[in-house]
């Protein structure tokens, strides 16, 4: 619910402050964010399965987030990166996210072009849920 808000508080000053136009359905951008929630559960899931102490978690959370953030196609165009990282960002859940909300919000596309990216967030998701539920149960037992 947390981060519902901060993507309709963001979008609103996206929006307002700075004169982006949101040309897409709200709707499909909170169906998109709560697949792209489902990845960052599955992998923040997995991580804690993983680590035994609280900063061993942290510090392997920061090794995540921060590769993701730079391959995400954010900061640096993914076609201009090396051909072996291009195929490296696709399982980066966040490259589809990112895409996701620049269609939605710049170009106002709909479902029958976002559905490759959003079955990969879904499946993405579900992989990694899937693993982190595995680990954890041989975990406990």
């Amino acid at each position: 619910i947390i981060a519902l808000v901060q993507v309709t508080l963001i979008g609103l000053v996206g929006a307002l402050w700075f004169g982006v136009p949101f040309r897409g359905s709200a709707p499909l951008l909170f169906i998109c964010t709560v697949l792209y929630l489902l990845t960052t559960l599955g992998a923040g899931l997995f991580i804690s399965t993983i680590c035994s102490t609280q900063q061993e978690a942290l510090m392997s959370v920061f090794l995540y987030v921060f590769p993701m953030s730079l391959l995400s196609g954010f900061a640096y165009p993914i076609a201009n990166m090396p051909q072996v990282i291009q195929y490296l960002t696709l399982l980066n859940p966040q490259r589809y996210f990112t895409t996701i909300i620049r269609y939605i919000f710049l170009k106002g596309v709909g479902v029958e072009v976002l559905w490759p990216h959003m079955l990969a967030l879904f499946v993405i998701g579900g992989v990694t849920i899937a693993a982190s539920s595995m680990r954890f149960q041989k975990r406990l037992g």
